[in-house]
């Protein structure tokens, strides 16, 4: 699955891009839920890098509310840390395998990585697109703008984390699982030429058939794949503890069938999983799904 020699954890504790508190208990509740003992299972090399953490931003006292960007000063420190983070572990060889934390920090997952490779490919499997921009959010959350961040489509700070923009390009990247779509989303998806496979589509067509498209669209011409898996794009029924939860979502199967065939594929170069909020769970029944996940796109197999 991947040229890596090993793969290296990084959880992120933060939750200030989303609208609701709890997702910064993600990582800690994942590794709680048996990930170290699924990847020893497996018998896969890792390593731990424990949580990540980042300086207090420098806020100024009289700067006006950034209502379209909520937490602004917050999201650019983690994110930076994290790209620099990331950015490590790539160039020591290792697979990057980041837990959340919110969706924002996917700005610095891609920005660290995009530091490295130089035709990114993108696999994002959300029940949301994350392309809102400070000019089309309904709600100012900046886990609703990472990906349209990490294209080069929003304020300028969010787009230079990293000191570059863009990160990824819309030709290479790839929605999956997406039912909750605002106006502003919708044209950007259609005005950039994003692939973009909603449930309806899944529904007509089944995952293999929409897995082997994405596969195509994302390794075709690019140097490295990032899988950012969203726990929300699981139905609720699945995945209670998760802060913006759509009905309608991926069946527990549909999941671990689209992260085999991506292990299968060979492709994915790194890896985040992001949104678990432990204090909206049903026990450990969120965390321990996307310890499951894992690993399927690690490599995991029913026989």
């Amino acid at each position: 699955m991947t040229r890596a020699h090993s793969i290296t954890l990084l959880g992120v504790p933060f939750d200030l891009g989303a609208g609701r508190r709890g997702a910064c208990g993600g990582p800690k509740a994942i590794m709680q839920a048996g990930l170290p003992e699924k990847l020893r299972q497996l018998g896969i090399q890792w390593n731990d890098a424990g949580l990540l953490t980042w300086p207090e931003p420098q806020l100024d006292p009289d700067a006006l509310p950034l209502t379209a960007l909520k937490h602004l000063h917050d999201v650019l420190a983690v994110n930076e840390a994290l790209a620099a983070s990331v950015s490590r572990i790539v160039q020591q060889g290792s697979f990057p395998l980041v837990l959340g934390g919110d969706h924002s920090i996917a700005i610095g997952t891609l920005a660290g990585l995009a530091s490295h490779y130089s035709r990114l490919g993108v696999i994002w499997i959300d029940a949301h697109s994350d392309l809102n921009t400070p000019d089309t959010t309904p709600s100012g959350n900046i886990h609703g703008m990472s990906l349209a961040a990490s294209l080069g489509q929003s304020d300028e700070r969010l787009t230079r984390i990293g000191g570059f923009s863009p990160k990824i390009r819309p030709e290479h990247t790839v929605l999956l699982g997406v039912r909750d779509l605002d106006p502003g989303e919708k044209a950007c998806i259609k005005a950039q030429g994003i692939t973009c496979f909603t449930m309806h589509d899944i529904d007509r067509r089944g995952m293999s058939s929409v897995m082997e498209e994405a596969v195509q669209v994302a390794g075709k011409g690019t140097d490295g794949v990032h899988l950012s898996f969203d726990i929300d794009s699981l139905d609720p029924v699945e995945a209670p503890g998760t802060g913006t939860p759509v009905k309608g979502g991926l069946s527990y199967r549909e999941a671990h069938l689209a992260l085999e065939l991506l292990h299968e594929s060979g492709i994915v170069t790194s890896a985040e999983l992001v949104e678990v909020n432990p204090s909206l769970d049903t026990g450990q029944k969120t965390a321990q799904l996307a310890v499951e996940l894992i690993g399927s796109l690690l490599g995991e197999q029913i026989l």
